[in-house]
């Protein structure tokens, strides 16, 4: 099956071989792509207008933290095996059809951060030449532009990445350099909010709440790793150039402008070219939630429909639908969709955690298999207690306001699920008992 030719299919079904894996390089410039554009210096930005520096720089290392965690564990998973989320999720819990069910709720998601990332860069593009193309068609400039680069697999967004990441980095340095030779930095650190505030909780919730979806779907990059060590760095400094350099960044630019409006602070210190690099970094944030989407449907469709089905004419299909959506205005009232999701997502990854690295249900078998680069003939078909434990933690995370929603749901269902499966385990093992001493 090729992984980087023409319509890649990227092993979308398959283990990724270790010939086909990359450099460790390649792939942290694909992650902090992933965590350094303009919407990660609007979480910042935000943060730091509502908040001194110090509370907005804990609240971006305790939701920070989470992430780090959550993306490390599942990405040294995805490595090891070889496998994207959505496969993983087939031995780690879930089961077959199980791990459909998860595909296609991660699927829906991406898209709709796709069309919503898409409607910023048409604005943008729209507004550099004066309104004379029209949001629409823009929009399906934008779209097209995105797809194209997602159709051809995981290497393309690697080359993407490589224009784009230093690219944003540049402009947001010279914005950092030009508001500190105009600003004390002393001043800056110590300055009150500068706008309403903003609670600790609610803040944390906000970091951890940004980059989720990004954290669990960690393996759909991480099964192109060479070692978990690689894997390990990816992580680390990613994290800290993406989560906390950028929002760094964003909080002392809120400050010196006492705004939130990053585009207006991009504008004011680096003119449009650097807007322009800024509002185009988004491309390295909509390019992988297409591929990731990509991969899930992919999933769907192999599990439900038997059929197996090449992930670069999925991205195109998928990416013509998100595109036309968003031409027509329909993504932009899908915020409140992906909010529910920020709570709906997250219980995904305790349970595959728990499973993969605790109970290791079925490691028995993927490590059968792995020296081969095949996957298990089978798995379970579908597994009731990962799917009850997924829903009590979003259940208890969407409706008790208490703590960190996001961190809620993901400990909770972790719990569920784990003590879920002991009780099961137990009952097997009195089953058996009771049989071999002929108790009926």
């Amino acid at each position: 099956m090729a992984g980087n030719g023409k319509f890649a299919d990227d092993f979308s079904l398959t283990r990724v071989p270790q010939e086909a894996r990359l450099p460790m390089w390649e792939i942290l410039l694909v992650r902090i792509g992933a965590q350094t554009a303009l919407s990660q210096l609007m979480l910042g930005a935000a943060l730091g207008y509502g908040m001194t520096f110090w509370q907005a720089v804990a609240a971006t290392i305790l939701g920070g933290v989470l992430l780090t965690v959550i993306s490390l564990f599942l990405g040294i998973a995805g490595a090891k095996e070889g496998l994207s989320t959505s496969l993983l999720a087939r031995w780690g819990g879930f089961g077959t059809y199980g791990s459909s069910i998860i595909s296609a709720v991660i699927a829906i998601g991406l898209i709709g951060w796709f069309g919503i990332q898409n409607g910023v860069f048409a604005k943008a593009l729209n507004q550099s030449v004066n309104g004379a193309l029209g949001l629409p068609l823009s929009a399906v400039i934008t779209g097209l532009f995105v797809t194209l680069i997602v159709v051809f697999g995981f290497k393309w967004l690697s080359w993407t990445a490589r224009i784009a990441v230093p690219g944003f980095l540049l402009v947001v340095s010279y914005g950092f350099y030009h508001v500190l030779r105009e600003n004390s930095l002393t001043d800056l650190l110590s300055s009150p909010a500068p706008g309403p505030a903003i609670a600790l909780g609610t803040a944390t919730t906000m970091v951890a709440g940004s980059f989720m979806v990004g954290s669990i779907i960690t393996p759909d990059m991480g099964r192109y790793c060479r070692s978990n060590k690689d894997m390990f760095w990816i992580i680390v400094i990613g994290t800290f150039i993406g989560e906390l350099g950028v929002n760094i960044i964003g909080i002392l630019l809120a400050h010196a402008a006492r705004s939130s409006d990053v585009l207006d602070i991009m504008l004011k210190t680096t003119g449009w070219l650097g807007a322009a690099i800024g509002v185009l970094a988004t491309v390295k944030i909509n390019d992988f939630n297409l591929y990731s989407s990509s991969l899930s449907i992919t999933n769907v469709i192999d599990t439900l429909f038997k059929k197996k089905v090449n992930r670069g004419l999925v991205t195109l299909i998928i990416g013509l639908i998100g595109t036309v959506l968003s031409a027509i205005g329909i993504l932009g009232k899908f915020q409140g969709f992906l909010v529910f999701l920020g709570v709906w997502i997250p219980p995904v990854a305790g349970i595959i955690l728990v499973d993969y690295f605790i109970l290791k249900t079925s490691r028995n078998l993927l490590d059968a298999t792995r020296p081969e680069g095949k996957l298990p003939a089978s798995a379970a078909r579908i597994n009731p207690i990962a799917l009850v434990a997924w829903i009590v933690g979003f259940l208890v995370g969407y409706f008790v306001q208490f703590g960190i929603p996001s961190i809620t749901s993901l400990l909770v269902s972790s719990a569920v699920y784990y003590v879920g499966m002991l009780l099961l385990k137990r009952r097997h093992v009195v089953i058996v008992t009771e049989a071999n001493h002929g108790i009926k």
